[in-house]
């Protein structure tokens, strides 16, 4: 059954992320790992229900990759809104069938790849050009070929996702999406006037209360 898998907040290092976290959530997100494809490094830390939060970075130490990074980060616009602060930039849905769900989707979810770190492997649709879906409203794909679920070997610090919206001015269109690849039901859509940009939000519920946080740059 198809689910959310994490979401992911975006900073120009990792130091003003983990900042970031610990200042808007009050934890300290302990240290990930590293992506040598993708020239990238992470954060991470347990929302519940085997659901996490990903702090990611461009690593600086990396080789730089022959291809365009995932999550947008190579994009000129996403590098200087970080520069102004982190924030979230998009979510990820795990599926027991990539191959079955690039097939059925209505739209481009991008073709499969297979990577892994440590002991993880998965699959996950990445677009030739590295971009954000529909500007990060629309998921990415994963399915883990590993068990049990990597978020259970992360650190439990009392905070949980509650909520995922999507805030559009064409909620039909989101949903058509969402619902070609199984994942409607995972969040919720709000309208929006046509005079507002597009957002993804996140409630998450943290040892000091319930936090809503955003994508809008």
């Amino acid at each position: 059954m198809n689910r959310i898998d994490h979401i992911v907040i975006a900073a120009d290092n990792l130091a003003q992320g983990v900042d970031y976290v610990r200042d808007t959530f009050g934890v300290k997100i302990p240290k990930g790992g590293f992506h040598k494809t993708m020239g990238t490094h992470n954060h991470l830390m347990q929302l519940g229900n085997e659901v996490y939060l990903e702090l990611i970075a461009i690593d600086p130490q990396a080789e730089v990759p022959q291809h365009p990074r995932w999550f947008g980060l190579d994009q000129a616009m996403m590098r200087e809104s970080l520069k102004q602060r982190p924030r979230l930039i998009t979510w990820v849905m795990n599926t027991g069938n990539i191959q079955q769900l690039t097939q059925q989707a209505c739209f481009d979810v991008g073709s499969p790849a297979a990577l892994s770190r440590d002991s993880l492997r998965w699959e996950i649709a990445l677009s030739d050009d590295g971009r954000l879906l529909a500007d990060g409203l629309l998921p990415y794909c994963i399915q883990w070929h590993s068990s049990p679920h990597p978020s259970q070997g992360m650190a439990e610090l009392g905070c949980k996702l509650e909520t995922l919206t999507i805030h559009h001015n064409r909620p039909q269109w989101i949903s058509a999406r969402l619902e070609s690849i199984g994942t409607s039901h995972l969040v919720e859509i709000e309208s929006i006037p046509d005079s507002e940009a597009a957002y993804l939000s996140a409630r998450i519920e943290t040892p000091s209360g319930s936090i809503t946080i955003d994508s809008q740059v």
